[in-house]
């Protein structure tokens, strides 16, 4: 190849036996086994195990004064392993090489922390060095994984007909959901770019502009906190907009990529499309979530009628349902024979981990022939209500129900969160595959519960459903947009819509969210301008390329999957970002700082 290798760390094969060779690497490992030192190369590629005699001191000198990490250029004699030397887990397992010279390319200093092996380390340590952490086994693929798939996901797009185009990074600022990342001009004292948190408007100015349909690999920017499904600050998305779309286009389009990326790259069963729908009602119903984990059998079930009963003499719960409170139903099959200790378990969990109240319980069991009910609030359940609770979420004696009490927002947290809990601590979840589900109809507005305001739920550019006449004549709280998610193992992949197209009718749909049609101008001026124009009907969607990597590698940590990722303060530790400026620069941008007074 040329002076550094004739080959690759994971090439060598016994075809390859007593040629000479040239493969330069990282030392990974060093062994010493009494007559001979053993030095694991490894490079990009692979691993290839390599051998000097303690007779040659020299060349045993020259590598024992080298710390692993140290990378090294070895000429050498491929020699075939003995039968019982072979190892089995190295594509070049049944070959080593007989070093003949070493050259030195670069030293390494001590390491804060070992490449070779997986054991775990220290977030910050991982991000301060994420050099040395990227060259880790695990990762190292990872990142492979992460560019296959992008690779693969713009060729599947491409054959179908979409055409590759960026748009600006640098822009204005639009309310799109999360905080902007803003950028001081110097040209334009005052005024400020802002990073985009999606492509949203140019992709709709772009089927405006008469392009039939366009994707890119879209790198998005949202000053919001982390979790472990999303890093802060940057992430990418597959961003896709079609005209002449309805939503049932959008869906015929994205299901085959997802569904071909996925197959491609796991040997577990993926869901074949058209995928499953269930409307944001029907979500919310059974699941207690719009993101629904479908590898979970359990389904919720609404108690709030059965507990208003005047039978039922439960006065913690009669107490929120009489101001507004629900209560919902968890069923826990085939745990009427567990230890007290796991139902004390789930109710210190929503304690400590959810900040409710509680969990409260009731064991089914049978007397009499007759269904019973054992357990703390069992006693304030009578039988028929009892029963009628078992029919409702299909259970019988020897199950269980718990129950999730609260306001709507709170209750239906708690429920989603305790299901998943309990399906996973009884080992219900279903492995081995990838089951992916649509999430439709969303509300188009909400009402926020501290300031009673009315606000978009979703995207503020979606079309609602039956236009023009439903802003006008129905209750905000009851128009449903066309809008729609995509769910993979109870991750939200992607958000989408139909777009609303029509000047008119995007002026009234802001207007119930409180903006004068002065400041819609302001904000998205540039695309309502061209929507004066003509422009057809259009939709889309961005699935998350980070969210969709991270199921493939079965991480569950979307940092895993990602370059040089922030820690969840938003900081770069090996970059030391965000950091300060010099005067000078402030001074170009017409910027003075006003820190907050430390405490």
């Amino acid at each position: 190849m040329n002076t550094y290798r004739t080959h690759y760390c994971n090439q060598l094969r016994q075809s390859d036996e007593n040629n000479k060779v040239v493969i330069s690497g990282w030392i990974n490992r060093k062994r010493d086994h009494g007559n001979v030192l053993f030095v694991d190369l490894r490079d990009h590629y692979g691993v290839t195990q390599c051998v000097i005699e303690k007779t040659n001191k020299p060349l045993l000198d020259t590598i024992d004064s080298l710390r692993s990490e140290s990378v090294i250029k070895v000429m050498g004699t491929v020699v075939r392993r003995s039968d019982d030397t072979v190892n089995e887990s190295l594509e070049t397992g049944e070959i080593e090489v007989s070093i003949s010279n070493v050259e030195i390319l670069s030293k390494a200093k001590e390491i804060p922390m070992p490449v070779a092996g997986e054991n775990d380390y220290p977030e910050e340590i991982r991000l301060t060095n994420r050099f040395l952490d990227i060259r880790r086994e695990k990762l190292h693929n990872n990142l492979i994984l992460r560019s296959q798939i992008i690779s693969h996901i713009r060729k599947l797009m491409t054959e179908s007909g979409f055409l590759e185009m960026q748009t600006p990074i640098l822009t204005a600022s639009s309310p799109e959901g999360a905080r902007d990342f803003l950028v001081p001009s110097r040209l334009h004292p005052g005024k400020f770019y802002a990073l985009p948190q999606a492509p949203q408007q140019f992709k709709q100015l772009i089927m405006a502009g008469g392009f039939d349909k366009y994707f890119q690999i879209a790198p998005c920017f949202r000053d919001e906190d982390a979790r472990a499904d999303r890093s802060p600050g940057e992430f990418y998305q597959l961003d896709m907009e079609m005209a002449f779309a309805e939503q049932e286009d959008v869906f015929a389009a994205i299901e085959p990529v997802l569904y071909k990326t996925f197959v491609n790259f796991t040997k577990d069963k993926v869901t074949e499309y058209p995928f499953p729908r269930l409307t944001y009602k029907e979500s919310m119903e059974r699941y207690a979530s719009d993101k629904p984990d479908l590898r979970n059998p359990l389904i919720i079930s609404n108690l709030t009628d059965q507990f208003s009963s005047p039978e039922v003499s439960f006065s913690s719960f009669k107490k929120i349902i009489d101001k507004g409170g629900i209560v919902l139903g968890i069923p826990a099959p085939k745990t009427s024979e567990k230890p007290r200790s796991f139902f004390d378990s789930l109710n210190k969990w929503a304690q400590k981990e959810m900040n409710a109240p509680g969990l409260g319980y009731v064991i089914l069991d049978t007397e009499n022939d007759d269904l019973i009910g054992k357990g703390p609030i069992a006693k304030f359940i009578p039988n028929n209500i009892l029963k009628d609770m078992a029919a409702i979420n299909k259970l019988q004696s020897g199950d269980s129900i718990f129950f999730s009490c609260g306001f709507q927002k709170d209750a239906y947290n708690l429920a989603s969160a305790a299901r998943d809990k309990i399906a996973s601590d009884l080992d219900l979840i279903e492995q081995g595959c990838y089951k992916f589900c649509w999430i439709t109809d969303f509300p188009m507005y909400e009402k926020d519960e501290d300031t009673g305001k009315i606000d978009f739920s979703h995207n503020p550019f979606s079309m609602p459903q039956g236009g023009l006449e439903a802003l006008i004549d129905k209750d905000p709280l009851d128009i449903l947009g066309y809008q729609y998610d995509i769910v993979c193992n109870g991750v939200e992949l992607s958000s989408g819509a139909i777009r609303n197209h029509i000047p008119e009718i995007m002026f009234k749909a802001f207007e119930i969210a409180g903006y004068e049609k002065d400041q819609v101008l302001e904000k998205f001026g540039g695309m309502i301008n061209a929507f004066s124009y003509g422009v057809p009907p259009h939709g889309g969607i961005a699935p998350g390329i980070d969210r969709i990597v991270m199921l493939l590698a079965k991480e569950k940590n979307i940092r895993e999957v990602i370059l040089f990722p922030m820690n969840q303060q938003a900081q770069d530790l090996m970059m030391l970002a965000p950091a300060e400026v010099d005067d000078r620069s402030l001074k170009e941008l017409h910027l003075k700082k006003d820190l907050p007074k430390e405490d």
